[in-house]
């Protein structure tokens, strides 16, 4: 339940201040430390929303939610009727449209290739390098924690349906291994990619072909899959980050400006290594990971949604303040979806 109750909280935490990359004019806005959920300012990003709300992000991983607890794991048929039906008909193409006020451009081109042109599923997915279906497999990493071969192919199944890439796949397979061994009761530090590297080994993820026929567009020659070597790669950056975090010779004060050190906009390569390094360092601390999360500036809503799914994991739903829980719209509601997810979960 922590994970994706921290998930939530990250991304409601983002909607006042996101997209501010002149920390200045953040601190003008909203004072020297974001603490709490804020609104938008008139013209801003999201504006429209109220402090304690979802915005986009948190309305597809509702909906993958809701897709995994109904058909009792990943069904990529009933959650392709979920968009088609509850998200597709709310956007406009636009990018300050749909649910929360703004749609990502991984979401906008899917929106167009399969509303506008009527494309099938298989065709839709296109090239973009950020974090929107990470921040909706997360829940399918939660879900089939046990079960890593099922978990990587879902992941990269999911993954392709937007962003066809396979980097992009294997780095969401990789986010997904991190976060189930945190859900099963490790902890992130140096030593967290051992055991999914030993599903590798093992023969325990799946790296077959995705259900679209799509090449690769880095590498068209080739069916589309996660890859081993770049989950590998995946893996051990996530150790090494985690070892960094923890390292005294290395130090990184105050810790919001890790998002300066890896960089402040929106693609996995600045938002991985920044969520990997609040979630090991402060791995016991949900409140400061995300709040570092949040006020480093930059993409800090999928920054803080990343890390509160990875610190979530490891605190549990009781390791998440009160506060953030009740000032979060429809906290209830989201906490009964994530335990029945989590009923799910096999041993």
């Amino acid at each position: 339940m922590g994970a994706i109750m921290g998930a939530f909280v990250g991304e409601a935490l983002g909607v006042g201040p996101h997209w501010y990359y002149d920390l200045k004019d953040l601190r003008r806005t909203f004072g020297g430390w974001i603490d709490d959920y804020t609104t938008p300012e008139p013209g801003r990003f999201h504006h429209g929303l109220k402090a304690g709300q979802n915005a986009q992000a948190g309305f597809i991983l509702e909906l993958m939610l809701r897709s995994l607890i109904e058909r009792n794991g990943y069904d990529e048929n009933d959650f392709c009727q979920r968009l088609d039906r509850e998200l597709f008909p709310l956007l406009d193409g636009q990018p300050r449209s749909g649910p929360g006020h703004y749609t990502s451009e991984s979401i906008r081109h899917a929106w167009h290739r399969r509303v506008v042109q009527k494309r099938p599923w298989h065709e839709i997915g296109g090239a973009a390098d950020t974090t929107e279906a990470m921040e909706r497999t997360l829940a399918i990493a939660v879900r089939h924690a046990t079960e890593p071969a099922l978990m990587s192919q879902a992941i990269a199944n999911n993954t392709a349906l937007t962003q066809s890439s396979e980097t992009m796949l294997s780095m969401g397979v990789g986010y997904g291994c991190i976060l189930a061994r945190l859900v099963q009761g490790d902890i992130l530090d140096e030593r967290i990619s051992q055991q999914p590297m030993n599903w590798i080994a093992e023969g325990a993820l799946s790296f077959e072909p995705v259900t679209t026929r799509q090449p690769a567009p880095d590498h068209p020659e080739l069916p589309l899959r996660a890859r081993r070597h770049i989950v590998r790669d995946a893996l051990h950056a996530a150790s090494d980050i985690a070892a960094m975090a923890r390292d005294p010779d290395v130090c990184i004060e105050p810790a919001w400006k890790v998002s300066h050190l890896y960089g402040m906009p929106c693609a996995f390569y600045h938002q991985l290594p920044t969520a990997y390094y609040l979630a090991a360092r402060f791995h016991d601390d949900f409140e400061q990971a995300v709040l570092h999360a949040i006020n480093g500036g930059g993409q800090n809503q999928s920054r803080a949604m990343l890390a509160g799914a990875l610190v979530g994991a490891q605190v549990g739903l009781a390791g998440i303040p009160l506060r953030l829980l009740n000032g979060l719209e429809r906290a209830d509601e989201l906490r009964q979806l994530a335990c029945a997810l989590s009923s799910q979960i096999p041993d």
